[in-house]
């Protein structure tokens, strides 16, 4: 058909509004909103945290309702998750399918306006360390959500997708160039792949970094950051000076591999860990954080596929109630403090020149549980009252190159007892170890360890509980 001048120039116009909003939606940058903390903040705190901070794009690992009505209108885009430990479910009943879609999906979408694009079918399902638990289950279950979202009228606007550790991939050479899927699983993963492509579904990917360095001592750590490595890699005359573009195109080559190289990616997670390991503190998270932002506001992409990326900081803040068996910085991830409070100074916007921390978080009262002065480390009851604080607290900032890592003997004492003190919202039984703790309102912390007051939540039920447990505890003390 033959345009005059006139709707030429409308027909380019519409194609660059159409090419700008396009950049607009994968331009901003996401974040991971993990909730395994014992005190988390409130969901309307944090989705005005997310909208102080200029972050259009949040990542969930369920479905928490009370969450999505906080996020209700706030022009906030979502991705939704379905745990791994509902994969079974999902695969095996597409009449749960549509069911899990109708309450988490289309009842936000239609009355609550939840501005959900995505469902995440699992997370890292494919793990190595899960030795194929989730490998029968999870494209059933993919398929079965897709098919629920399609019978629901949601197949256009909700995509689904399949969260994967970097490990589904590999290069037996090093050089991402060779880059393919994991032997054991790349059938599997080849259909997972096309399936996406079938409904234009992204792939989603998380790359970590940190964990490069985390399990090998000789990992050159500058090639973990985004400047500073003096001896990058050359595959075929493209340059690597970082791990992060490496490993990202090492997928892109898996994808171009097995004919699906126009499939776009999303990097699910990507952070640095500020606490629980030499290598996670402040100074490195800043650097880490700050460099890969620099890139991603400037559009800068890899060396294969140049232009915008898609990501997800993880993560928004820190969750003192997760699994540790990954390693000690698992609780350390976020952008923020459990109570809100930014840690460092970072732009994650061309607006945007450091971060907003929550506002109107109330404290518990200034009071700290430690050591007693005259308590007797040689008493049998230390080592045990240690231990059962720290197994039902949080002790990982206790350690080799950790804030805390420099108390003495007593100092660490003090922390654990404090820890299990603050998570129980200082309830006098919460203070009561044997012949050696006491509270006090003079704050034990040093220059580089705080010792940490809890935020007020409604924990009334959780009280009840404790009492018991603390009696249960004393008694096996003193048996």
């Amino acid at each position: 058909m033959e345009l005059k001048e006139g709707g030429k120039f409308t027909m380019c116009f519409v194609v660059l509004m159409f090419f700008a909003t396009s950049l607009l939606e994968v331009g901003g940058i996401g974040v991971n909103w993990g909730t395994q903390s014992t005190h988390p903040l409130p969901p309307s705190t944090v989705v005005k945290m997310l909208k102080d901070n200029g972050i259009q794009k949040v990542k969930l690992f369920d479905a928490d309702p009370n969450i999505l009505d906080a996020l209700k209108k706030s022009g906030i885009q979502v991705m939704v998750g379905i745990p791994n430990d509902l994969l079974y479910t999902m695969a095996n009943s597409f009449q749960a399918a549509q069911k899990w879609v109708a309450k988490n999906v289309s009842a936000h979408v239609s009355s609550g306006g939840v501005d959900i694009r995505y469902v995440a079918v699992g997370n890292e399902p494919f793990l190595s360390t899960y030795n194929g638990t989730f490998e029968s289950t999870t494209f059933p279950a993919l398929q079965n959500i897709q098919s629920a979202l399609v019978k629901a009228g949601l197949g256009n606007s909700v995509k689904v997708t399949v969260p994967s550790n970097a490990d589904v991939y590999e290069s037996l050479s090093s050089n991402p160039s060779d880059g393919d899927f994991r032997a054991n699983i790349r059938g599997l993963m080849i259909q997972i792949v096309k399936f996406l492509s079938q409904n234009n579904a992204p792939f989603t990917v998380n790359i970590y970094p940190f964990i490069s360095l985390y399990e090998d001592p000789n990992f050159p750590t500058d090639f973990a950051f985004f400047n500073g490595f003096s001896a990058p890699l050359n595959d075929n005359g493209k340059i690597y000076d970082n791990v992060f573009d490496a490993n990202y195109d090492t997928l892109v080559s898996a994808l171009n591999k097995n004919g699906f190289g126009n499939m776009p990616i999303i990097v699910g997670e990507i952070g640095w860990p500020t606490d629980g390991d030499r290598n996670g503190n402040l100074q490195l998270a800043q650097r880490f954080n700050q460099g890969f932002m620099t890139r991603f506001i400037a559009g800068k992409g890899t060396p294969m596929r140049p232009g915008p990326l898609d990501a997800y900081l993880f993560s928004l803040v820190d969750e003192d109630n997760k699994s540790i068996q990954p390693g000690n910085f698992e609780r350390h991830w976020g952008l923020f403090y459990f109570d809100g409070r930014p840690k460092y100074q970072l732009s994650i916007g061309s607006r945007i020149t450091g971060l907003v921390g929550a506002t109107g978080v109330a404290h518990l009262p200034k009071k700290w549980c430690i050591l007693k002065p005259s308590a007797n480390l040689n008493s049998d009851q230390v080592a045990p009252s240690v231990s059962y604080a720290c197994q039902n607290a949080d002790c990982t900032s206790l350690g080799y190159g950790t804030s805390c890592g420099g108390l003495d003997v007593r100092g660490n004492i003090s922390y654990a007892f404090n820890s299990y003190y603050q998570v129980n919202d200082q309830v006098d039984g919460a203070c009561k170890f044997p012949g050696l703790s006491t509270v006090t309102d003079r704050d034990p912390s040093t220059p580089d360890c705080t010792f940490q007051i809890m935020i007020q939540t409604d924990s009334a039920g959780k009280m009840g509980s404790l009492r018991i447990i603390q009696f249960v505890f004393l008694f096996l003390v003193f048996l």
